[in-house]
């Protein structure tokens, strides 16, 4: 059966890293390394953020990942200055987060899945060594996500499942579809700098809508986890465990 894990105690785990009893990080033989692989500027920070934020408190190394730069998210401006505004958003994002800004070379609104794509995603996730990775939710109405999620789950499955693949959601309902969570992390210690982070990306006016959106599944989240506001995950297993 599934069970409700990863809530952030402290003491306890986050997605199973291990976090300090004292809220101090852990030490140096418990440090681990997450990607969180986003398909633009902005969804590791609105999917993940205040996860993100407990797991760099924690001492672990988290490195967000965007597929792309966001070219087509400014409506009147072109790729190139377009990139150039989400690109310094997103680090101004990670900077709040404690985190490190990786940028792939796919482009905004026209993403690809092909063999070459495929080969770019493990590359990058082979180069990292992540203990962890996070990444979109592949049955999304927004291709960029899907296709984001299928190169992930694809450089899972060729470098012999070596880390521990979580997804997130996104804007569920209109985003990602039929997302159930495994697993639950509170972040009422965290959601503050969450939005700090999520408001860098001042280009797309998240304030506007954040708490039609992103707040609003924090808080269903939060009530399924039994806390304020929490964010939700699911493991890809290839298979349930038998029953004994």
């Amino acid at each position: 059966m599934l069970k409700m894990s990863g809530l952030a105690a402290a003491g306890a785990t986050i997605l199973g890293l291990p976090t300090s009893a004292d809220a101090a990080p852990v030490n140096a033989s418990q440090r681990k390394k997450v990607l969180v692989i986003g398909a633009h500027p902005d969804d590791p920070e609105t999917t993940s953020g205040g996860t993100i934020c407990l797991l760099t408190d924690a001492g672990h190394e988290v490195v967000c990942v965007y597929l792309t730069r966001g070219q087509a998210g400014i409506e009147g401006k072109g790729h190139s200055e377009a990139a150039a505004i989400r690109s310094a958003e997103a680090e101004a994002a990670c900077q709040v987060m404690g985190t490190r800004a990786v940028f792939m070379n796919q482009i905004d609104g026209n993403t690809e899945a092909n063999l070459d794509r495929y080969r770019e995603m493990r590359e990058l996730i082979d180069r990292e060594n992540p203990d962890i990775v996070i990444t979109h939710w592949p049955i999304d109405g927004h291709r960029d996500h899907a296709i984001c999620g299928i190169l992930v789950l694809d450089a899972w499955r060729r470098l012999d499942r070596r880390f521990k693949l979580f997804y997130f959601e996104a804007m569920s309902g209109t985003q990602s579809q039929m997302f159930s969570p495994s697993h639950w992390v509170d972040i009422s210690a965290t959601v503050e700098r969450k939005h700090e982070a999520c408001y860098c990306h001042k280009s797309q006016d998240i304030r506007s809508f954040y708490d039609g959106w992103h707040g609003t599944m924090e808080h269903f989240r939060g009530m399924e986890a039994r806390c304020q506001v929490a964010e939700a995950f699911r493991q890809h297993i290839d298979a349930l465990p038998t029953l004994s």
